[in-house]
């Protein structure tokens, strides 16, 4: 198993897949997901099985990314940004049992390329943030965003659409 770049005191990295040069700071918990390379780990962020972040991303403290959740390449996810993966979270079953994993429908989140999610943004899942596109602090997105468009408020509503960090290819 690769390591990260650096070292740092009381992480629990187990079971992931790490791209070359990747930076993961203390108090981290990442399990069973894939990092790409170069990419950033701020302190006290959990990154669960099943999530794929990717290259030269940068993922600052207290952040959570849950299974289903892919960054796509030069991501930003700010402070205490979480995502979410089941839209009707319940402890127990109707008959009254723990659920386990077969009790729940997974639900991907995409966010594409160079797209940046501000500090304490709650993100639904099923949604595609598109490339580009900027998420402002403490929004709580419900829907779809477009590429290049920048979005705000609870829930997130389209504020403009901006060319400065434009798809690529």
């Amino acid at each position: 198993m690769a390591r990260p770049a650096n070292d740092a005191p009381y992480r629990l990295l187990h079971d992931v897949d790490f791209g070359e040069g990747v930076v993961v700071m203390s108090f981290a918990n990442l399990y069973g997901c894939r990092i790409g390379d170069e990419t950033r780990i701020g302190p006290f962020v959990e990154i669960q099985r099943g999530a794929v972040v990717g290259a030269r991303c940068k993922v600052s403290s207290h952040a959570f990314l849950c299974d289903g959740v892919e960054l796509e390449d030069e991501v930003f996810v700010g402070h205490g940004v979480v995502f979410v993966n089941d839209r009707r979270p319940r402890a127990t079953t109707e008959e009254g049992g723990l659920q386990s994993a077969d009790d729940w429908e997974l639900e991907r989140t995409i966010v594409a390329r160079r797209a940046s999610i501000g500090s304490g943004a709650v993100i639904m899942c099923g949604v595609t943030i598109g490339a580009g596109a900027l998420v402002g602090a403490g929004a709580v997105v419900t829907r779809d965003v477009a590429p290049g468009q920048t979005v705000a408020g609870v829930p997130a509503r389209a504020l403009r659409s901006t060319e400065r960090f434009p798809p690529i290819g």
